[in-house]
């Protein structure tokens, strides 16, 4: 398995694949790699001649000094999943390489990026935007690989690839999750066995929406209060929203008359955690 640290290398290496008509997956994560990181490259691998995968904690996407500090950063474990999977190189970038000094350009996103994680995190996906458009130009991959787990992302970054005319096909991936149903991230791992316990909210808040929808309730604001109450059942946990949006736009809808999007935001400690399910007529 290859480890490029520059973006120079990463490209003499990715356009040399292409040269030799290989095609390039992507799957862009910022470590502490889980079962959800490694289902992401098994569907890269299974259309792709050749996987990427990146590791780079992007202090431009943290709102939050302490979010950004806190993140788990276990890299040597991160290669050993990466070797056992059978990843082609890994993009390992520094700090300095991606954002040297003077650096002074950003992607600005619009609408899609305004509400839900947007409203609370201001910056975020102006980082997510600059960080992701980096990593392309230098992997320079024909197809990128994203969870579904962080949804409003993955729809914010298929809107960039078509308004900036990016030559990448962008695949959302389903969420992957633990037994009793919490969808894995690598900040699962800040949470102590009790926070474990009570974070189990999460999906079970949106098990009682897709109950309540399949008993006949279909009204938007029903649907979220049936959530809310879920959640405050839990002392731990602390709701931050729970919303029913249009899956292209984002927009909140009144109900669900159409296929729609439920996402929701939710604290257990210190620990925020985010979660989706689709809803369909």
């Amino acid at each position: 398995m290859l480890i490029f640290e520059s973006p120079s290398a990463m490209t003499a290496w990715s356009s040399t694949q292409r040269s030799d008509h290989k095609t390039i997956g992507f799957v862009p994560t910022m470590g502490a790699l889980h079962d959800g990181h490694l289902m992401l490259i098994h569907e890269a691998q299974q259309v792709s001649d050749v996987v990427v995968v990146s590791i780079f904690v992007n202090p431009l996407q943290f709102n939050r000094r302490d979010d950004f500090e806190h993140y788990p950063r276990p890299a040597a474990l991160d290669l050993e999943r990466c070797r056992e999977r059978g990843v082609t190189a890994v993009y390992a970038p520094t700090a300095d390489a991606m954002y040297p000094g003077g650096f002074d350009t950003h992607i600005e996103v619009g609408q899609l990026a305004q509400p839900l994680e947007g409203a609370g995190r201001p910056g975020h996906f102006r980082g997510v935007a600059t960080v992701v458009t980096k990593l392309f130009n230098a992997v320079q991959p024909h197809a990128a690989f994203f969870g579904e787990k962080d949804f409003q992302q993955l729809t914010v970054i298929k809107r960039m690839v078509i308004d900036l005319d990016m030559p990448i096909n962008i695949v959302g991936c389903v969420t992957t999750r633990e037994p009793d149903g919490l969808a894995l991230s690598s900040r699962n791992a800040r949470l102590s066995t009790t926070q474990r316990d009570a974070a189990i909210v999460v999906p079970e808040a949106l098990a009682a929406i897709c109950a309540a929808h399949e008993r006949g309730i279909t009204l938007s604001r029903e649907l979220r209060d049936i959530a809310t109450h879920v959640v405050r059942q839990e002392p731990l946990a602390r709701l931050e929203y729970i919303d029913i949006v249009d899956p292209h736009t984002l927009h909140q809808v009144d109900a669900v008359n159409a296929e729609v999007r439920v996402v929701i935001a939710v604290w257990v400690g210190d620990v925020r955690l985010i979660d989706n399910i689709a809803l369909s007529v």
